[in-house]
């Protein structure tokens, strides 16, 4: 027999969704990157935080306003989203302004950083580690020009590889984060077309209680 469905479903366990994990790891990312790179009397270091902020709360408050409103979920997911692509474009415009290099989605380095799954903001700070210590290595092998080796040189003296490798790591989270929110957004509005909200489900609850009474 199968059970009545409920008025009020289970709700909320967004600690379990991936992107809620994801995008908590890009908000600890970004609060290490803007308090080191960035001015902190700045509005951009603001808007950066409040922006990776926004993306953590408000996929957090849409999953617990499940329970009474779908329409509220899919609405609050959607304004994650948005932030998180707002914080995507100031990393984008922090690289392009420097002058430093934006890696290519098919970058080995964001491939590395992502199949790594790191779990905190030190996991992703020693993968930053290690890609900078493999180019130091890289720059360091014989038969390289003149050239090159000032500009290695210039590059390491103005301090500008560590921020190009976490901004770019930073890019590579909030394109996985962006992507699982995508999904979740097709999926909730999916369901909400075929379901309904919480009107609906009412009338579903009173019509089943009717029908056993």
């Amino acid at each position: 027999m199968n059970e009545p469905e409920k008025l009020i479903p289970l709700h909320g366990g967004y600690r379990k969704l991936k992107s809620f994990q994801v995008a908590q790891l890009a908000y600890d990312v970004t609060v290490r990157f803007c308090d080191r790179y960035i001015e902190k009397r700045s509005r951009t270091h603001d808007q950066m935080v409040q922006a990776a902020r926004s993306g953590v709360q408000n996929i957090a408050e849409g999953s617990q306003a499940s329970g009474t409103s779908k329409k509220t979920e899919l609405k609050l997911t959607n304004v994650a989203r948005a932030s998180l692509e707002e914080l995507r474009l100031d990393y984008e415009d922090y690289l392009r302004q420097r002058g430093l290099t934006q890696w290519a989605r098919e970058d080995a380095r964001r491939a590395e950083l992502i199949a790594a799954r790191p779990a905190t903001a030190d996991d992703v700070a020693a993968w930053a580690r290690a890609v900078h210590a493999g180019q130091d290595g890289r720059h360091g092998q014989s038969g390289q020009s003149e050239s090159k080796l000032k500009s290695t040189a210039s590059t390491k003296s103005t301090g500008s590889t560590f921020p190009e490798i976490a901004a770019n790591g930073a890019l590579a989270l909030l394109a996985v984060a962006c992507s699982l929110l995508d999904r979740q957004i097709a999926t909730l509005e999916k369901n909400f077309v075929e379901e309904g909200g919480f009107t609906e489900r009412l009338y579903r609850v009173r019509s089943q209680r009717r029908n056993r009474g």
